[in-house]
């Protein structure tokens, strides 16, 4: 991954609310890991009244320092990017306390837990239902701001982020993060949705990305062939371990991943699997019935 030029280096204090740009304050919630980084950034949009998104993890601290920030001023909406509990498990407690609509694309997409991919960090929220339902193009205004939702499927298929034009900004919660790559976990996360949605960030104007974990993108459409760059060559890396005889996903990863944390290696798996499945489905390679993980894979030399 080193051509993708990551951002590792982020200056914030846990609870209280940084400026990052003019109109944006941003408050970390106390929530690092391995998926996470230092933790989920909420973002507040505007002054007087505003617009939050990702209120953040089920955090009763989160949640105090929140309200603290926004003790004098009034929430309008509260906007999910997508319904990982680390992004929209605070909702509706937030929601509650201010008197604000929660909108978001759905509810969670998988709702049985079982047949959910493995949980990673906080997992699925699975209670989630959004006040209002939002899709690609919905406009929200406050008295200083306009946001528009821009519907980006592939980490999750209801992800979406959002653009504030004034700053040609792109909030965009998991899809595009400064720290590391998107995991793309099957069922619902699906590689070819996320390729697509790469693209539709290519064919923007936006100038800096501020994701929900780690520090704000600069030059964003650098970063983001980046990592269209990154996927492709995954895909060349896949197939050529199934070539060398590595025809399952527990024998590609440790080898394919053998610099990266183990703790990692269970979402790597994911996104090879996530790979598999769009390769399998462009013909680039075989495997017998529909794609799993505990499959054997073949190419077609």
């Amino acid at each position: 991954m080193a051509g993708i030029p990551f951002v590792k280096d982020i200056n914030f204090t846990y609870g209280a609310a940084d400026v990052v740009a003019p109109g944006v304050r941003r408050v970390i919630a106390e929530n690092p890991g391995p998926f996470t980084y230092t933790g989920s950034g909420t973002y507040i949009i505007g002054e007087g009244d505003v617009a939050v998104i990702d209120p953040g993890p089920d955090r009763d601290d989160h949640l105090k320092a929140l309200l603290r920030e926004l003790k004098d001023e009034r929430v309008t909406h509260v906007l999910i990017t997508h319904t990982h509990s680390d992004h929209c498990g605070l909702a509706r407690k937030f929601a509650d306390a201010t008197g604000a609509p929660v909108l978001g694309f759905s509810g969670h997409p998988v709702r049985n837990k079982n047949d959910d991919a493995p949980a990673l960090d906080e997992g699925a929220d699975y209670s989630f239902t959004p006040d209002e339902f939002i899709g690609d193009g919905a406009i929200v205004e406050g008295s200083d701001w306009r946001i528009e939702a821009v519907h980006t499927p592939g980490h999750l298929s209801n992800h979406l982020c959002f653009a504030l034009p004034s700053q040609k900004a792109l909030f965009t919660g998991d899809h595009m993060m400064g720290w590391a790559t998107t995991v793309v976990a099957p069922p619902d996360g699906d590689m070819g949705d996320y390729m697509n949605s790469l693209d539709a960030l290519l064919a923007r104007d936006d100038e800096i990305y501020f994701p929900t974990h780690g520090a704000p993108i600069q030059k964003p459409r650098r970063f983001v062939r980046a990592v269209k760059t990154h996927r492709l060559m995954r895909d060349a890396q896949i197939i050529d371990q199934i070539k060398k005889g590595r025809t399952t996903i527990k024998e590609i990863v440790p080898a394919m991943y053998a610099d990266v944390d183990p703790r990692l290696h269970k979402a790597a798996a994911l996104n090879v699997f996530a790979h598999l499945i769009r390769l399998v489905r462009t013909g680039a390679v075989q495997c017998d019935g529909e794609p799993a993980l505990d499959k054997n894979y073949t190419v077609q030399v």
